[in-house]
């Protein structure tokens, strides 16, 4: 039967082609028609496959090729062609081939006058338009001529062949050869006046496929450069700027404003960053750095010329596609375990870091006040005493910092009661417009606000007095109080008596400790000044911050501001008031523009550059000895006005798409607000929208293809008070010092009777800072051989984290992970029975202290050093992987690696494992894993956290092991020392779009939490392990039978 069906079709075109009969042929094109306008592509497919196209096309050569062509048989062919051509990839080459481009164009010339006909030859020359060689060869014969004869200025006649001749325009336009055929002929001012001609007349809209066309012919030249440069020569730009400005509201302008904007950003300058290099500003003498070339003008040659810009995207689609072609499929390189990568008598150097499985308890323990050098010590001795009137145990005393009280941490309720299932509520802050109101709404019930609104009169007057010098005050000395400075001095006296009479103490922090230790960081730059945040303590706010919904058409607007910008600079200032590039003073303090400081610990900010007069262009700083990597930004602002909306534009951000699209808020804290006893960073911002801009890299500066983009991140923020100080922070800063400070505070805390703390140093790092190790168990119930051969024999787990240092989230959950294990929690003290936890907790210290993003002080990722790091360049990794090492060689492989980490474009938390059946079969490449046996368990972990933790989500996490993911801690602990659960734990910027937290940013105090949810999933694990002991599970079962939510539910077995 289908071999009669394609004998019958194919007779039908073989008669079609051959036949001179009038009549048959009309016959054959309504029979023809009328199979192809039922059913599905299908028909149309199949009849291409038997020769349909080039049948209908001789037919069609023919017949225009007589002495008076029969357009009553024309017209049903052209249509025919305009359905079969669509379908058929190689219709354009067949038409050239058989000379059917030649025939239209002339039947269209003939036709000029004769809308009809012209319609139907427009409606094949749109098909053979569609492949580009084809159009080229159109544009030779001069079709783009033809048609713009028949594009005229505004009219009601002849619309449809108006619009059909303008798509086919477009068409061709497609073709660069065309392109810039159009632009050499002036076709590009002519299509601007068309197009204004049309939009100025079509009060209705009645018309916008026909304006669509002609911008679409306007966006495919301005692929050129050269056509960019006549669309700018013939005020493209304010033309199209100013046709925009009343629609943008419009709906149903949707396809015009769509373009106008993608032509404008095309069409936009590209510019160098106003720097001098795109170099860090700073540098570090380090091996195997090469000094950067020095600066160079930028020429044309360094921007893409024919790039495709992107979309207009302003929409709330935020997946993270994985690519599948970076997935490893090479099945010897996923199971083959690589040798050991250093001398295995260097390896045993490694025993000093484990002296919890061979040293005596007395040797152990360290003596109270061994890690507090002199500095420390007299900073020490200014510890503030509770008083009554003080929150009790919030604020440590000198007896509790020397050791005096032998007490484990307290914790506020049992973490049992705050897993998924049984947490009650959560409190969300209100729902506010713009504005300064995120320290109100964030501090309703905190004390230092009362109903007067006159509380803390004391500290309230002190700003008044001129004697007081703010800007001093909100970024301090590190050597204060050693100062011979009369002022400096004052200041520091000044901040002594707030310290003493500061009403909001915090847990494990202690400013004069902090400043000893700052002072014992070292820096490139030599910071010699305090973050006031940093060393004031920050206190998590009484409620979670909602994500900030975003305006629709931000980006448009942000866009079109930045384009009248350009065409309209009267208003501009463009004054630098800070930077770091520049040796000599730049900010006034008298004048009425912002001050800006940066020059601390983890801050960044490079420069700063007023635009008008409450929008400021900001720059901030590549990592050390990079070029790239700016992202993280931390500074100080001060000088503002109350109740005005200031607008900051970070213009060198580098990553393609961001959560500031999706709800996230930079944060804020203001030093005003600590003082009256509000001492927290807030999440602040509104009209908040990250887009591509018109700046680009050098090539010389990246090595990399020319013309790299950098984006826009653009927010606006009403500070809380005039003449304020306040700090903005792309995530809550946790500095170096801060860690240092709270394990000093942590080893000093915990009673030493049950808790072994031991913090050691890793290794020093290329800044020479102390890299620190730490190791938390129980001590031994006594020294009796069988209680010493429990302690030792307890299995490994652990944990690292702030490889990347602008990821400061991993360092709040980190805080949270050390915090509970050390506390009285009684699920923390069947942990600390039961493990050794090997903790390190900030492996790239000098990135951290320096404000870096991604790197360390050699510019490169250290998590990408993990297959052969060196002791001389990255010596963190080297001895971190050396100890894993010494663990699995002495048959103490840890239970569980995980690496904290904090993730910039996807919400929750969520773990990243590995497994290579899921690798392979993700990537479709199954050869040779029918008999692969694999053990699963690594999956156990991330489901008990599902069900544990209200931020955690495992929809989110991946089991893939990726090509470029080869050399980082979690694919080389797998694959090198056996651990099957191997993590990265990855934590958002932002917040939950899921579980309890849904709609919600994440805060400190969600982010620790998640720490303390960590070890509880350790616990659990081990519940439902098949080598967990009797002892354990009935000690574990007594706990949860003493909760009135019982987590049962989870332990089943």
């Amino acid at each position: 039967m289908a071999e009669q069906e394609a004998s019958g079709l194919q007779v039908l075109l073989h008669t079609l082609q051959s036949s001179l009969d009038r009549e048959s042929i009309l016959a054959i094109l309504q029979l023809l028609g009328d199979l192809l306008s039922v059913g599905t592509d299908r028909r149309i497919r199949y009849m291409i496959s038997k020769g349909g196209s080039e049948a209908l096309l001789r037919t069609l050569v023919d017949t225009a090729r007589t002495d008076s062509p029969d357009y009553v048989i024309l017209l049903p062919l052209f249509r025919l062609l305009a359905k079969v051509g669509l379908r058929d990839k190689k219709f354009g080459q067949k038409a050239l081939e058989l000379e059917a481009l030649d025939v239209t164009l002339i039947l269209a010339r003939k036709n000029l006058c004769h809308s009809q006909n012209l319609l139907h030859c427009l409606w094949a020359l749109r098909v053979f338009a569609s492949s580009v060689t084809t159009g080229a060869m159109l544009g030779i014969n001069g079709a783009m001529e033809l048609l713009l004869k028949v594009i005229t200025p505004y009219t009601q006649k002849h619309i449809q062949v108006i619009r059909t001749a303008a798509e086919v325009l477009a068409a061709l336009l497609k073709s660069k050869s065309n392109s810039r055929r159009a632009v050499n002929r002036s076709y590009v001012p002519l299509l601007l006046r068309l197009h204004q001609d049309w939009h100025s007349h079509d009060t209705a809209d009645s018309f916008v496929p026909i304006r669509r066309a002609l911008l679409l012919c306007l966006k495919h030249i301005a692929k050129l450069r050269s056509g960019r440069e006549a669309f700018l020569a013939a005020q493209g730009m304010e033309i199209l700027f100013n046709t925009i400005q009343n629609c943008l509201d419009d709906q149903s302008l949707e396809p015009v404003i769509s373009i106008v904007l993608q032509i404008l950003r095309q069409c936009y300058p590209k510019s160098p960053l106003p720097l001098l290099t795109s170099s860090s500003a700073y540098s570090f003498p380090v091996p195997g750095i090469v000094t950067s070339e020095a600066p160079r003008v930028l020429t044309e040659e360094d921007y893409e010329d024919d790039s495709e810009e992107e979309e207009d995207k302003d929409s709330d689609s935020e997946d993270v596609k994985e690519e599948d072609d970076d997935l490893e499929t090479d099945l010897n390189k996923l199971s083959s375990k690589p040798g050991l990568d250093r001398p295995e008598e260097e390896l045993m150097q490694c025993k000093a870091m484990c002296l919890e499985l061979s040293c005596s308890f007395e040797e152990l323990e360290s003596k109270p006040g061994d890690d507090l050098n002199s500095d420390e010590t007299e900073y020490a001795n200014h510890h503030h005493i509770p008083t009554a009137a003080s929150p009790k145990g919030l604020f440590l005393n000198k007896d509790q910092i020397s050791g005096g009280q032998e007490k484990e941490v307290p914790v506020q309720t049992s973490l049992l009661s705050r897993v998924k299932m049984g947490r009650s509520s959560i409190h969300l802050t209100s729902k506010r417009g713009p504005g300064m109101n995120s320290y109100r709404n964030a501090h309703s019930n905190d004390p230092g606000i009362g109903s007067s609104g006159s509380d803390v009169s004391d500290i309230q007057a002190s700003f008044l007095e001129d004697a007081w010098d703010m800007d001093a005050i909100s970024c301090p000395r590190i050597s204060a109080s050693f100062s011979n400075s009369t002022k400096t001095r004052e200041t520091a006296e000044f901040i002594d008596q707030l310290l003493q009479t500061h009403l909001k103490p915090m847990v494990f922090h202690d400013p004069y400790l902090y400043m000893a230790k700052a002072r014992r960081t070292r820096s490139v730059a030599d910071f010699t000044m305090m973050a006031f945040p940093d060393f004031w303590g920050h206190c998590p706010p009484l409620s979670a911050q909602p994500m900030l919904q975003r305006k629709c058409g931000v980006q448009r607007i942000k866009i079109l501001e930045d384009v009248r910008r350009l065409i309209q600079p009267s208003d501009i200032i463009n004054k630098v008031v800070f930077s770091l590039d520049e040796p000599w003073p730049l900010q006034d303090t008298a004048s009425d523009c912002l001050q800006f400081f940066s020059a601390f610990e983890s801050g960044n900010l490079r420069k700063a550059i007023q635009v008008r007069e409450f929008e400021y262009d900001l720059l901030v700083n590549a990592d050390v000895n990079s070029t790239q990597h700016q992202q993280w930004f931390y500074f100080k602002v001060s000088g503002m006005r109350a109740a005005a909306p200031y607008r900051f534009n970070i213009i060198n951000c580098e990553k393609p798409n961001s959560q500031f699209n999706y709800g996230m808020q930079l944060t804020l804290y203001s030093v005003k607000e600590a003082l009256l006893g509000r001492p927290t960073w807030v999440r602040t911002g509104y009209d908040i929208c990250y887009y591509k801009n018109h700046y680009r890299q050098r090539t010389a500066g990246t090595g990399a293809a020319s013309g790299k983009c950098y984006y826009t991140l653009t927010f606006a923020v009403t500070f809380p008070h005039a003449e304020d100080a306040c700090y903005l922070a792309y995530h809550y800063p946790y500095t170096y010092s801060a860690l240092m400070t709270h394990l000093d505070i942590l080893e000093k805390s915990v009673n030493r009777k049950q808790v072994y703390f031991r913090q050691e140093v890793l290794c020093q790092t290329l800044g020479g800072n102390s890299c620190p190790l730490v190791t938390i168990t129980a001590m031994p119930e006594s020294d009796s051989a069988d209680h010493l051969e429990q302690f030792r024999q307890r299995p490994y787990q652990v944990i690292t984290a702030r490889v990347h240092p602008g990821e400061s989230n991993a360092s709040w959950v980190m805080k949270g992970t050390l915090e509970f294990l050390v506390s009285s929690d009684p699920v923390a003290r069947l942990l600390r029975e039961n493990f050794i936890f090997k903790i390190i907790p900030m492996l790239n210290p000098d990135g951290v202290i320096n404000g870096n993003h991604r790197c360390s002080l050699r510019g490169e990722d250290l998590n990408r050093q993990w297959l052969s790091p060196s002791a001389h360049l990255q010596p963190t990794i080297y001895h971190a992987k050396g100890l894993l090492h010494y663990l699995g060689s002495i048959g103490r492989r840890p239970t569980v690696f995980c690496d904290f980490h904090g993730h910039s474009q996807k919400k929750n938390v969520f773990l990243y494992g590995c497994s290579i059946k899921e690798t392979l079969w993700q990537a479709e490449a199954t050869v040779g894993t029918s008999n692969l046996s694999e053990d699963v368990s690594y999956r156990t972990l991330p489901k008990i956290l599902d069900k544990l933790a209200p931020a955690f989500t495992m929809s989110s996490c991946s089991f893939l092991v990726e090509k470029s993911r080869a050399s980082t801690a979690r694919v080389v602990v797998w694959r090198e020392m056996g651990v099957s659960r191997s993590y990265t734990m990855e934590s958002s910027y932002c917040g939950c779009n899921q579980g309890p937290y849904q709609g919600l940013q994440f805060g400190t105090g969600e982010l620790e939490e998640m720490g303390a949810m960590f070890c509880l999933g350790l616990l659990v694990l081990e519940l439902k392990s098949g080598s967990c002991s009797h002892q354990l599970l009935t000690r574990a079962a007594a706990l949860l039978n003493a909760e009135e939510e019982s987590l049962d539910f989870y332990l089943q077995r």
